[in-house]
C-alpha cells in the first residue's frame, strides 16, 4: 500500500525495529555496513557546503526513519538544531529513543509545520518510496521549510548502477520501489522551485576494490556511483 502522506510508506512502521537488520542484509553484498555510507554522505555534503554562508544553524532530515543519519549530520555539519520528520510513527519513536538530544528532535510530518527557517534540508533514499503523483507535494514541503537561499541535499539510489538494483532487490522495503534517475530528480526539483547547483555520484567501488576509492572524488561527476546527490538551492527572495 502506497502512502497517503508524501514522505514514505505507512508500512514502514512494521520495519521500525527490524530496519537495520534488513538494510544490513541488502548492503552485505558491498562488503560495507550502513555506517560507511551514512558517513560518506555526510562528509561529502559537508565538503560541498564549504563555502556556504552564514553557518548552518538548522537542518531538516526529511524522511528521517529511525534517525540513523543523525549522528553523522550533527558531526559533519555542526548545526545547532536538527529536526527529523517522517510519516512512520514507529520509526519516529525509535529515532527519539536512540538519537534525541538537546540538538536533535523528531516529529511526524503532520506535526511539523514548515516555517521557512531551515538552512539545510537533507533526505536519503526517500523519494523512491513516494508515489510519483505525490513527489511534487513532498518537494513543496521541503521548499516551504527552507529559508531563502537554503540548500537541499537530495540523495537517491542510482538506477543506472547494477549493484544498486541488486542491493535493492535484497531489501524487503525496497523491492517494489520506483527509482528516480538523476535527470528525473533534477526536473522534479526544478518544478518545485529549486535551482540546481550540482549533481555528484558516490560509492563506486565495493569493499573488495577499496584501494580504488581514492579516485572516487575525481569520478563523482560521472554516473557510476551507487547513489547520487543533487544539491539545490531555494532562490533568494
Amino acid at each position: 500500500m502506497k502512502p497517503d502522506s508524501p514522505t514514505g510508506l505507512p508500512e514502514f512502521d512494521q520495519y521500525a525495529k527490524s530496519y537495520d537488520a534488513a538494510l544490513a542484509e541488502g548492503l552485505s553484498v558491498s562488503g560495507e555496513e550502513k555506517t560507511y555510507f551514512a558517513h560518506g554522505r555526510a562528509a561529502w555534503l559537508a565538503k560541498c557546503l564549504h563555502d556556504f554562508s552564514p553557518p548552518i544553524r538548522a537542518v531538516l532530515d526529511f524522511g528521517c526513519g529511525t534517525g540513523s543519519s543523525t549522528p553523522f549530520l550533527l558531526d559533519h555539519l555542526q548545526p545547532s538544531l536538527l529536526v527529523g520528520v517522517d510519516v512512520s510513527a514507529q520509526s519516529i519513536l525509535e529515532a527519539r529513543r536512540s538519537h534525541s538530544s538537546a540538538r536533535a528532535s523528531f516529529h511526524s510530518v503532520q506535526d511539523y509545520q514548515p516555517g521557512g527557517a531551515i538552512d539545510l534540508a537533507f533526505c536519503n533514499g526517500v523519494f523512491h518510496h513516494i508515489r510519483s503523483a505525490e513527489r511534487v507535494a513532498a518537494v513543496s514541503y521541503v521548499f516551504r521549510s527552507l529559508r531563502c537561499g537554503g540548500r537541499f541535499a537530495f540523495w537517491e539510489n542510482n538506477p543506472w548502477n547494477p549493484g544498486t538494483r541488486w542491493v535493492m532487490s535484497r531489501i524487503p522495503f525496497d523491492r517494489d520501489a520506483v527509482t528516480l534517475g538523476p535527470s528525473e530528480s533534477r526536473r522534479l526539483l526544478r518544478r518545485g522551485g529549486f535551482e540546481i547547483l550540482r549533481t555528484d555520484f558516490l560509492f563506486i567501488f565495493p569493499r573488495a576494490l577499496r584501494w580504488f576509492r581514492r579516485w572516487e572524488p575525481a569520478l563523482s561527476r560521472w554516473p557510476f556511483g551507487a547513489q547520487y546527490q543533487v544539491l539545490c538551492r531555494k532562490p533568494q527572495a
